[in-house]
Order: C-alpha cells, then structure tokens, then sequence
C-alpha cells in the first residue's frame, strides 16, 4: 500500500493518482517516491508498471463454485497423502470441472502443505508411557533439569543432501564447478557420542564401531566419567541416555550401578524431549558451508564446531525441559510440535554466527 497525505498526495491502493505521471512530469525516483509514501521501492515499481502496461486486477468468476471446494477438501481429508494428480482425478470424477493448476491452487488458498514433518513411530502403549513419564516430571523445576547430563549419539556425514543450502547462480551456470552440490552413493560419514548439561557440553567421542554393551561402557569410562568431573566436579548428577540396546543392556546397567551414578527413566523413541538433538541441529546446520574432502577433515570441523557452543546455549536449552513436558502432556503422550525447539535452536545459531567473527572465517562458514 502506498499512501501519501502531504502535497504530494497519491496512493496506490485507492489509485487516486498515477504515479507514472508523477515519475515523468516531477522527475523523481521510484526510490524518492517510496520514502515520501511510506512504502517499498518494489510495491511503488509494481504499481508503475501495472499503470503504464495497462494491467488490471481480474474479476473474473471462479470455475469452482464453494460446494466444490468443499469436495475438495473431503478429498483430501480423507487421504492427505495422494499427490496432486490423484486428488485431481478425484475431484473431475465428482462431477467438477477444474484442471491440474486449478486444483492444486484451490489447495494451496485451503491452507493445505505438501511437505510432512517426519516424527518417531509411537504405537499406544509408548504414548501413555510418555504421558504418564510427563506427567510425573512436570513439577521438575529448570534447577532439577539442571542436575542431569544428557547424551545421545548422531551421525554426521561429509554430504548432507537436502540439508545443504541452496545456490545463487546465473543462467548458464548450472554446471560451473563452484554451483555444483558433490554427492556420492555412499558418503563417508562418522558416529559421533556427546553429552551436555546446563554448564556446556561435554567432549565428543567418535565411535569406530558398531555399538554394543561393551563399546559402550569404554565410551562411558573414558568420555562420560570425564565430562561429569568437567561439569559437575564432585557434585551429584543424573545421567540421561535413550533406550538404544546397548544403553539398556544389563551390562550397562550394572556398570551403572558399580559406578553408583543414577540413570533417569526415558521413555522409548522421544527425541523431542532431548535438548541435545537441538545442539546437533545446530552444529549440522554450521557446518552447512564445511567442505571437509574425507574423514578426518569431517571430524576435525565436528571438533571445531562442537567447541563453539557456549554455556548460555546449553543453559536456555536446558530451561526448555519445563516447556517440553507440557507439549507431552497437552499432545496426550504422541509426538509434539516442537517448532517451538526449532526457533530456540535458530535464534541461538543466528546469535552465534554473529558472535563467532574469526571462527567462522576459519572453519570456512559464511
């Protein structure tokens, strides 16, 4: 919208002045127009060209009338995961006559998207088990939260397929070397064990192996004991793992109990309860702009990126624990919305990129 109410006087919803004219006869920019109307230089340049080819807004009625949108609609309700051109078919059979286009533009003003998100598969018992383990932590303040190191293990690989950025490129350049995205059948790629807790993050371990009981317990004895000294000194802590077979083996769980460290209940195939999953999205999502050529190279950038994730992020995450829960239990135990973790993740990994300067630089981030 383009409004002016000084002596210049011209709109651009209302059109009651041509801004062509205004352009031609008073010699001003549509830079110089746009800040004496309040607006942007593109909605002032879309207005001019609009006027000047003489282009108007269609009334044209609709093909579909509101009970055939209704069709539609009950169509894809009842099977959200047909494509366009099978809910399409659909719809003519129904006696409605709309192409392809229409149909998927009809769609899109139902608000409907065509991207799902993907979540763990949880049948009904682990729901309620969920929910009941929620609800017997929901009056766990951040301070308790504050007590357990929480550990997962993530793969990361050398190509991140989809996860990578997009290019800006000119026409022409689709095969130039430096618009290329490299993959391969099977990339290189390294399982990585960490821990964090509200004081920072513990060091990472990368495992060579496929892992069982007895992998694990080194993994516990010369990565988990010393991140505990590091970040709880002789205080007592509650150690956090998922039910992985080699987590939940009786070995394990023995070792657990020779070491006397409690273990925290965890409910099966809940990663949105994990705030350690946000700090691998993080470190994936820095690494984005990484070309590491092989293995080493790849954990080298792990190291480096796992090294700049401060305290604070670790902290603000940890806090969330309280929010978490409460997704759980409104969600009724099945998998939450956990946008909400997405956007804290972000916020931290944009406020980092900011604060890393040099870092960045040298671990070849942009």
């Amino acid at each position: 919208m383009v409004s002016q109410s000084s002596s210049v006087g011209y709109t651009i919803m209302g059109k009651t002045a041509d801004l062509t004219v205004v352009q031609k006869e008073e010699g001003k920019t549509q830079k110089v127009i746009a800040k004496e109307a309040g607006c942007s230089q593109s909605s002032v340049s879309k207005h001019i060209n609009r006027e000047a080819k003489g282009r108007k807004r269609c009334d044209r009625k609709k093909c579909t009338s509101n009970r055939d949108n209704r069709t539609l609609e009950r169509i894809v309700k009842q099977n959200p995961f047909k494509n366009v051109g099978e809910i399409h078919k659909e719809w003519t059979a129904a006696g409605v006559s709309a192409s392809r286009t229409t149909t998927h533009r009809r769609m899109q003003d139902m608000g409907f998207s065509c991207i799902p998100c993907v979540k763990p598969l949880l049948n009904n018992r682990q729901r309620q088990k969920r929910l009941a383990w929620a609800k017997d932590k929901k009056d766990w303040t951040a301070a308790e939260w504050s007590k357990v190191m929480f550990s997962d293990e993530s793969k990361f690989c050398i190509s991140f397929g989809y996860q990578g950025p997009r290019v800006w490129r000119k026409r022409g350049e689709a095969h130039n070397p430096r618009c290329l995205r490299s993959s391969v059948k099977f990339p290189q790629s390294v399982m990585v064990w960490g821990a964090m807790s509200s004081a920072g993050v513990g060091p990472l371990c990368f495992l060579r192996s496929k892992v069982n009981a007895a992998v694990y317990q080194e993994v516990l004895e010369h990565f988990m004991l010393p991140a505990a000294d590091q970040l709880y000194g002789d205080a007592d802590f509650i150690f956090q793992q998922d039910l992985a077979p080699a987590h939940s083996a009786k070995a394990s769980s023995a070792w657990f109990r020779d070491h006397g460290i409690p273990v925290l209940n965890w409910p099966a195939n809940s990663p949105d309860l994990n705030p350690i999953e946000n700090l691998w999205g993080i470190g994936k999502r820095k690494m984005r702009y990484a070309r590491p050529k092989n293995a080493e190279e790849l954990k080298a950038t792990i190291r480096a990126t796992w090294a700049l994730i401060t305290p604070e992020q670790c902290h603000r995450l940890i806090d969330s624990m309280p929010c978490r829960i409460a997704a759980v239990i409104q969600a009724k135990g099945a998998p939450t919305n956990v946008s909400w973790s997405y956007r804290t993740s972000a916020v931290l990994w944009i406020t980092e990129l900011l604060l890393e300067g040099s870092h960045s630089l040298a671990l070849g981030i942009s």
